[in-house]
């Protein structure tokens, strides 16, 4: 059972968080806490591969759906992810429809696609090997992060397959030839962003997007995004713990 998936289908608005700190404790809190899904950041977290597993675990246990972001759009890769207990895979750097087709075959097996065939976590997850029933138990997200993924943008929404894109404002913002910022406040920042909105709303999949607060989160589900990504452990404690220590010593 899937989740996240189930919350997405009947047209309820799913938050998430970030996991880019080695600790499986973390992630079970974080679930616990009552976050719909917790997302382990193979791109960019500090989490090795070897942690992956104690993680989805932790997740789990916490109720809430494993993710997993990925380093990149390699078949091994995501195989390997969803092999491991991931219900759901973020691709970064699609740029084109080929692109997000080759993302959809590495998650679905022969003849819908391309992925190797052993499941041996994953089969427990789902209570079934049949290649069926665990294709259809996983999502498969697209991340929009450049210019050239950006004009692209209504091919990639339309390829079959795709479950939704997942928008990283702060590359986006590069892309555009802006400073990286997860905060929206350039207008041409804020117009790719709903251009991106718009073109899944259109292909009937799901808008996703990256945030560092409720706030911007409030904001991106009142703008129509039905799955958000709220904070980070990374950014708890990078912005939590100097302003506990400024408030203790009265700064």
């Amino acid at each position: 059972m899937n989740t996240l998936k189930e919350k997405l289908a009947s047209g309820e608005t799913a938050f998430g968080f970030w996991g880019m700190l080695p600790a499986s404790f973390g992630a079970e809190m974080a679930a616990g806490a009552g976050y719909d899904y917790v997302s382990l950041d193979q791109q960019h977290g500090l989490i090795g591969v070897g942690d992956a597993v104690p993680f989805f675990q932790a997740v789990r246990a916490g109720g809430a759906t494993p993710v997993s972001r990925v380093e990149r759009n390699d078949p091994t890769v995501i195989g390997r992810a969803l092999d491991f207990g991931a219900q759901a895979v973020i691709v970064p750097l699609v740029n084109n429809a080929q692109e997000a087709a080759e993302a959809v075959a590495a998650c679905r097996y022969p003849p819908r696609g391309k992925r190797s065939y052993g499941p041996v976590r994953a089969g427990e997850i789902f209570g079934s090997a049949d290649p069926e029933d665990l294709d259809s138990g996983v999502l498969c997200f697209v991340m929009i992060e450049t210019g050239e993924g950006l004009d692209n943008v209504d091919e990639i929404a339309a390829t079959p397959g795709i479950d939704g894109i997942y928008i990283g404002p702060a590359d986006l913002a590069l892309g555009l030839g802006l400073a990286p910022a997860l905060e929206v406040s350039d207008d041409k920042h804020a117009a790719a962003i709903d251009k991106i909105r718009l073109a899944c709303e259109e292909n009937g999949i799901i808008p996703a997007i990256h945030t560092e607060s409720g706030a911007q989160s409030k904001k991106h589900a009142e703008a129509g995004f039905r799955m958000i990504t709220v904070t980070s452990d990374y950014g708890l404690i990078r912005d939590g713990a100097p302003a506990m220590l400024s408030e203790a010593r009265g700064d």
